[in-house]
C-alpha cells in the first residue's frame, strides 16, 4: 500500500519505515495477548469471541510460580547488590521491590502497599530515633565512663580478653530484650577501646550481634512469644528446655570471641600494642566515651537513676518504647544542658547517626511492605511447604530448625511465625511432633535473623561501629551460621527437640 505514495514523493523513508513498523507491531502485540490469555485462561475460558487484552497481576491464577520466581529473584538481587557494594542498603531496599513489584504487574497500588509498609515500622523509626539521642546524650554526659574505666582495668591491652570481654558485656545487657539498647550501651563502652588499640571494628560488631542473637530467644526478646502465640503453647514450653542449649551456644560464643580476639592480637604485632598499652595506662590520654567539653560528672548519678528507671520501664512494658525514649530524651537533654545553645549542638552532634539508621528504616518499610502486599511472602512460603518430600516429614522437627534460618533472614519474624510455623506444626503433628518442639525448633534460626536486612536495629550496630552493612555481613555470617549449628546440636544431644517423629 506505501509503494505508490513513495514513488511519487509524497512520503518519505522514515514514514516507510514507521509504517511497516506499525504494520508488524499491532498484530505481533494482538498475538502476544491472545497467547498470554490462553495461558492464563486454558480450560476456562475457550471462547475467544469479543476478545481484549486483559490487565492481569502474575499474583492471580495462573501466575503464582512466576511470583514465586520474581520473589526469590528480588531477594538474591537484593542480597548481591548490597554485599557487593553495587549500592548502598537503603537505595536497594527502596529500589529493587519497586522494579520487581512492577515486573510483577502490580503498577500503581504499589504505592498504598508500600505506605502500609513505612506505617508499620514507623514506630521502630521512633523508638531508634530517639533511643539514639538519648544513649548519645548519655555517652556526651559521661554516663559510662566509669565503665569504660573499670573495663580498662579488666582486660587491659589484651586484644583477647577485650573481644571476650564485649561477648559477655553484650550478652549481660541483652537481658533487657532489646537489641537497639544493647548495641548502643555495649558501642559506647567498648567502642573506645577498640578505636584505640586499631582493633577491628567488625569484630565488635560480629561478637555483640552474636551475643543478641542469643539473648534473643528470651521470651521477653519477641521470637519465643511469637512462636508461643502462633502455636497455642506456653511460653514457659518454649523457652524452660532451651536453656541449656542456649548456655552451650553461649559457650561457643566465647570461644569464637576468643578466636577472634587471638587473630586480632596476631593482626596488631606486638609493637603496636606495646604503645597502646601506654595510652591505655592513661600516661598520655585517658580512654572514655566521653568529650570533656560535654561531660556532666556532677550529674553522673541523676543519668544513672534515670537511666535504671527508663530499663525498667522497657523491661515492665507498660508504656510504649517510643514514648518513653521521647520522655527520657527531653528529660536528660533539659537536665544536663539546660543552655539552648547546647541543646541545639548535641541535636546537631547525633543527628549524623540518626538520620542514616531512620532513613534506613523507613527505606526497609518499602521492602517489607511490597513483599507482603504482593503476596510474595506467602508465594515462597507456600513454594517451600509444596517442595517438601514426603520422606522428610518424619523429620520435620529438624527441617523446621533449618529452615527457620532462611526464612527468619529473608522474611520478617512475623511471616516465618505467624504464616509458615503454623503450617508446619499440623504437617508435624501428623508424626508425633508436639507443638512445642517446633516452636523449639524455629527458634534456631534467631542466631542468623538480626544479620537480616529487615532487621531495623542491626542498622544501628553497624552505624556505631562505622561499617558497611555488607562487609558486616560477609564477616559475622559463617559464625552466625556456626553458632546456630551448635545451638541445633545441643538441641538434639539434650532431647529438646526430635530428630525423628514418634507416630
Amino acid at each position: 500500500m506505501p509503494w505508490k505514495p513513495l514513488a511519487a514523493g509524497q512520503i518519505g523513508e522514515r514514514e516507510l519505515e514507521t509504517a511497516a513498523f506499525t504494520i508488524f507491531l499491532y498484530p505481533r502485540m494482538l498475538g502476544c495477548a491472545a497467547e498470554a490469555d490462553d495461558h492464563l485462561n486454558r480450560g476456562r475460558n475457550m471462547d475467544m469471541r469479543g476478545f481484549s487484552l486483559p490487565v492481569r497481576r502474575l499474583s492471580t491464577a495462573g501466575g503464582p510460580d512466576m511470583l514465586t520466581a520474581l520473589a526469590y529473584s528480588m531477594i538474591l538481587v537484593f542480597m548481591a547488590l548490597i554485599m557487593t557494594k553495587r549500592l548502598s542498603a537503603m537505595v536497594a531496599l527502596m529500589l529493587v521491590p519497586i522494579v520487581f513489584g512492577l515486573l510483577a504487574g502490580f503498577g500503581v497500588s504499589l504505592g498504598p502497599m508500600m505506605l502500609e509498609g513505612i506505617k508499620k515500622l514507623a514506630p521502630t523509626g521512633v523508638m531508634l530515633m530517639f533511643a539514639i539521642l538519648y544513649f548519645g546524650i548519655m555517652i556526651d554526659a559521661g554516663l559510662f565512663d566509669p565503665a569504660v574505666r573499670v573495663i580498662l582495668r579488666l582486660v587491659g591491652n589484651d586484644p583477647t580478653r577485650i573481644v571476650v570481654g564485649t561477648f559477655v558485656l553484650a550478652t549481660v545487657v541483652s537481658l533487657d530484650g532489646d537489641g537497639s539498647t544493647t548495641y548502643m550501651i555495649t558501642c559506647a563502652a567498648m567502642l573506645p577501646l577498640y578505636t584505640r588499640l586499631g582493633l577491628s571494628r567488625l569484630v565488635l560488631a560480629c561478637v555483640i550481634m552474636m551475643a543478641g542473637g542469643l539473648m534473643n530467644v528470651l521470651p521477653w526478646g519477641g521470637p519465643t512469644a511469637r512462636a508461643a502465640s502462633s502455636l497455642g503453647v506456653d511460653v514457659g514450653q518454649l523457652f524452660v528446655p532451651m536453656i541449656l542449649p542456649m548456655v552451650v551456644t553461649g559457650l561457643w560464643g566465647i570461644f569464637v570471641a576468643t578466636l577472634l580476639g587471638r587473630r586480632e592480637r596476631k593482626r596488631l604485632g606486638a609493637l603496636t600494642l606495646q604503645e597502646a598499652a601506654t595510652l591505655a595506662d592513661g600516661a598520655q590520654a585517658p580512654v572514655t566515651a566521653s568529650d570533656p567539653g560535654t561531660a556532666r560528672p556532677r550529674l553522673l548519678w541523676f543519668n544513672f537513676a534515670l537511666t535504671v528507671a527508663l530499663m525498667a520501664l522497657l523491661i515492665h512494658g507498660a508504656i510504649p518504647l517510643q514514648v518513653l525514649f521521647m520522655v527520657a530524651s527531653a528529660i536528660a537533654l533539659m537536665v544536663n544542658y539546660p543552655n539552648m545553645q547546647d541543646q541545639k549542638d548535641r541535636l546537631a552532634a547525633h543527628a549524623g547517626n540518626i538520620v542514616p539508621v531512620v532513613s534506613l528504616i523507613f527505606a526497609a518499610g518499602i521492602f517489607v511492605g511490597i513483599l507482603s502486599g504482593t503476596k510474595m511472602v506467602d508465594a515462597i512460603a507456600a513454594s517451600v511447604i509444596a517442595g517438601l518430600p514426603n520422606w522428610l516429614e518424619p523429620y520435620l522437627a529438624i527441617v523446621t530448625a533449618v529452615l527457620s534460618v532462611p526464612f527468619t533472614f529473608f522474611i520478617s519474624n512475623d511471616a516465618f511465625y505467624f504464616g509458615i510455623l503454623p503450617i508446619l506444626a499440623k504437617a508435624g503433628a501428623m508424626h508425633g511432633i508436639t507443638a512445642a518442639e517446633l516452636g523449639r525448633a524455629s527458634l534456631i534460626g534467631q542466631q542468623v535473623h538480626l544479620l537480616s536486612p529487615l532487621v531495623a536495629s542491626t542498622y544501628l550496630l553497624v552505624g556505631l561501629c562505622e561499617i558497611e552493612f555488607g562487609d558486616h555481613q560477609r564477616y559475622t555470617l559463617l559464625w552466625a551460621l556456626s553458632a546456630a549449628v551448635v545451638m541445633l546440636a545441643a538441641c538434639i544431644v539434650f532431647g529438646v527437640i526430635p530428630v525423628v517423629g514418634r507416630a
